[in-house]
């Protein structure tokens, strides 16, 4: 795939680059959402490790095809309660917890044997009323209540700001500012997962040590699966 070889050349020279100019380290995750299990296996031949999955149902079945390459799994997408039991059993990072119920079913259903699953409270930074996230002042509760379970480990925050609304950087420096507050409650959490293929520049210049890249890595996005 000399395409993807190119792109993820590319990335991770911008994302070093990136990374010198803010002064801290930058992770890639790799936005898998809708790509065949031949394009992950293409990119881990890379170096890639870390993989982002929005849809529970098309993750769990790349995770099983994939399982030989012992690859970090992360969903991004929205989580129903429902899928609890699969994702806490299947995933190593889940980056949208945002209300209790979801805290207790993770917890619930992580299996005995494995190591905590890392969480991140998604914020829904710009308000959005159809936008995933708590309010920033639930933050502080989540957190309490996350790290009241020793097979949750809380690692930090994730947004997805408003394209609209983030070009010149509010939105970012409002999650830097969140994650910073936690950090003195929580000595312990160490990952601000936000930036995409459109903006990460700006997210890391504002903190972000973990982005979300698909389409400049892997190209235009497949249609979505009909069964999410």
């Amino acid at each position: 795939m000399p395409e993807l070889n190119e792109n993820y050349r590319k990335l991770t020279d911008a994302l070093s680059a990136c990374a010198a100019r803010s002064g801290h380290p930058v992770r890639l995750l790799a936005v898998s959402k809708t790509q065949p299990a031949e394009a992950i296996a293409a990119c881990s031949a890379l170096g890639q490790r870390a993989f982002g999955e929005n849809y529970v149902q098309e993750a769990l079945e790349k995770i099983g095809v994939l399982e030989p390459l012992a690859l970090e799994w992360h969903l991004i997408g929205p989580l129903q309660s429902n899928k609890c039991r699969p994702v806490a059993e299947h995933f190593d990072w889940v980056h949208t917890v945002d209300r209790g119920k979801i805290i207790d079913g993770l917890s619930q259903f992580r299996p005995t044997g494995r190591p905590p699953l890392n969480v991140l409270i998604q914020v829904n930074v710009d308000d959005e009323a159809n936008k995933s996230g708590c309010a920033p002042d639930q933050i502080e509760s989540l957190a309490e209540r996350i790290a009241e379970k020793p097979n949750l480990r809380l690692r930090g925050l994730m947004a997805i700001p408003d394209p609209a609304r983030s070009a010149d950087g509010h939105a970012f420096a409002a999650m830097q500012s969140l994650f910073n507050a936690l950090q003195e409650s929580h000595p312990g959490i160490d990952t601000l997962s936000m930036g995409m293929s459109d903006d990460f520049p700006l997210a890391i210049a504002h903190g972000a040590n973990l982005v979300r890249v698909g389409s400049a890595l892997f190209g235009a996005r497949p249609k979505k699966p009909e069964t999410p």
